[in-house]
């Protein structure tokens, strides 16, 4: 019976191929950097606070 000899390696290989793919160690879009998060927060609350932008006066008669 003939048996291949790099057999062994190639499946470690691949099996840690495969176990790579199913649970990466960090998926992309899931950790985002502090700072930007703050600076985000923070614009988004300057936006929401800021007094409305003044309205030209219609004069009625």
């Amino acid at each position: 019976m003939v048996t291949d000899r790099t057999a062994r390696t190639e499946m470690a290989t691949l099996t840690t191929q495969v176990e790579g793919l199913i649970e990466p160690t960090e998926p992309d879009g899931v950790f985002r950097d502090t700072r930007e998060c703050k600076s985000g927060l923070l614009l988004l609350a300057l936006l929401l606070i800021s007094p409305p932008t003044p309205r030209p006066k219609t004069e009625t008669r």
